[in-house]
């Protein structure tokens, strides 16, 4: 009789519980359906933008370390002119990373020259870029307020020069959902080491950890735990799955606050989806020898980040929504010293596979609704440091931007004669952000999520100046 009654409440609790899953499942869809999908944690519901975006997708190439400015894309001959004399206090005195603001000016050796039917200068250090000027906005007044590369790479990838806030990408995956469920919806890849930050720079801080990104690395298998191990089939690794699965989501419904357990859940989820679709995804060998050729693939000053930017393109073109390529990941570009030979390197290997990358989305029709964007987390001084190397700079700086639904072929803002600050539309990162999120359509004032007890948003209380020169031209 005992067996019986224990037996009934057994099959009594497997139905409720069966009853409740089926509901929640129920819900989420409505949820979903209804525009309130932000109240469900699962990236793989796609869930629709504030307004029409004019981007469905993003591709942010980082080069991490501060490349300068005044070398690439903003020349200023007037610093020439002054070279080796002290700055003039007219231009103000910031308060430098290395404590150079004493220094010398430091003239920039670069041969410049207007590209393109619209004119934008750009130094020899970027000839490949330079073919591409008329599909860009180059915006010359950036400012951060991160005076070292902690600071400065935590606060362009969340906004704040204090880690722990979400990642960029994450609020995107948080915002829209994904539009493949078997591949990660937030990717980012490294070059020679991993950034300043590591993993808090793809990081969902407070918002649930389902929406952090997922890091590929370099070499053939850029994603960990994707193959079967010796002696596993499909059919135990699936026997398995679903028992962990089970004993996961009866854990989950004793502790509805761990979002890790829900993150782990969807990344295991994700992880078998993977052994599937990852392979095919990150196979570069049925690409043709004329992209990989393009990509510069052959050539082993280019192969690294060329092969980071192929993989980006065919990443995007299968759904994802937010791919971030470092290139310099470590702080490759912090020419403190031989700027000369350092922007030499990773110019070289950047601008053949940039260039590549633009051309490649334009011909698959991919590139008007791609965002493209091309900056680090500072720019540098025009004052010498060590005798030829440039101090960190946030205080004025240039980014790039080309493709979904940005106007090409202009510059924004300007920073003064000798490139120390910017003087016209200054654009804050936070400024940036909320220019990105519009762009994908996602109002950064809209998007929000309650954190101890506090409506919280992408730019926290910042980024009300948005960059809508980039669209309007």
């Amino acid at each position: 009789m005992m067996n019986e009654m224990r037996n009934a409440m057994t099959r009594r609790a497997l139905l409720r519980g069966a009853g409740s899953g089926l509901g929640a499942i129920a819900m989420s869809a409505m949820l979903a359906e209804s525009g309130f999908a932000g109240v469900v944690h699962d990236p793989t519901i796609a869930k629709k933008p504030h307004h029409e975006p004019k981007a469905k997708r993003v591709i942010f190439l980082f080069m991490e370390g501060a490349p300068s400015h005044i070398d690439l894309f903003d020349p200023k001959p007037k610093l020439n002119e002054m070279a080796g004399q002290p700055m003039p206090a007219s231009f103000g005195r910031p308060i430098t990373a290395m404590g150079t603001a004493n220094n010398t000016l430091m003239g920039s050796p670069r041969q410049w020259k207007q590209h393109g039917k619209s004119g934008i200068w750009v130094s020899e250090l970027y000839p490949h870029i330079a073919k591409h000027v008329d599909k860009l906005a180059v915006l010359r007044s950036c400012q951060s307020d991160g005076l070292n590369h902690a600071g400065g790479v935590s606060q362009m990838n969340t906004g704040d020069i204090l880690s722990g806030r979400p990642s960029l990408g994450a609020w995107v995956t948080y915002g829209l959902g994904t539009a493949n469920k078997d591949l990660p919806t937030f990717v980012s890849m490294i070059d020679e080491r991993e950034p300043f930050g590591n993993a808090k720079n793809w990081g969902s801080g407070f918002l649930p950890a389902v929406y952090q990104g997922t890091l590929f690395r370099q070499g053939p298998n850029p994603i960990l735990n994707t193959k079967l191990r010796e002696g596993m089939t499909d059919e135990r690794q699936r026997a398995q799955m679903q028992l962990l699965e089970a004993q996961n989501r009866e854990y989950a419904l004793r502790h509805e606050d761990d979002s890790t357990l829900q993150a782990r859940i969807r990344s295991f989820e994700l992880a078998y989806a993977l052994q599937k679709s990852g392979p095919e995804a990150v196979d570069l060998s049925k690409e043709t020898e004329e992209t990989k050729e393009l990509y510069g693939l052959n050539d082993p000053a280019t192969a690294v980040y060329g092969r980071n930017c192929l993989l980006g393109r065919r990443l995007l073109e299968r759904g994802v929504r937010f791919v971030e390529l470092y290139c310099g990941s470590g702080s490759g570009w912090d020419a403190h010293s031989n700027l000369e030979g350092n922007h030499k390197k990773w110019c070289k290997a950047s601008d053949k596979p940039v260039a590549a990358l633009l051309e490649d989305l334009e011909r698959r029709g991919m590139l008007e609704d791609t965002l493209v964007i091309w900056g680090g987390e500072f720019g540098r001084t025009p004052f010498n440091e060590k005798g030829d190397g440039r101090d960190h700079n946030p205080w004025g700086f240039t980014m790039w931007f080309a493709g979904g639904g940005v106007k090409g072929g202009q510059t924004i803002g300007a920073t003064d004669d000798i490139g120390l600050r910017a003087i016209e539309r200054h654009a804050h990162v936070t400024d940036i952000h909320a220019s990105i999120l519009w762009l994908l359509g996602l109002d950064h004032l809209r998007l929000t999520y309650m954190h101890n007890g506090r409506a919280e948003r992408p730019t926290g209380v910042k980024g009300e100046h948005m960059v809508k020169e980039l669209w309007q031209g």
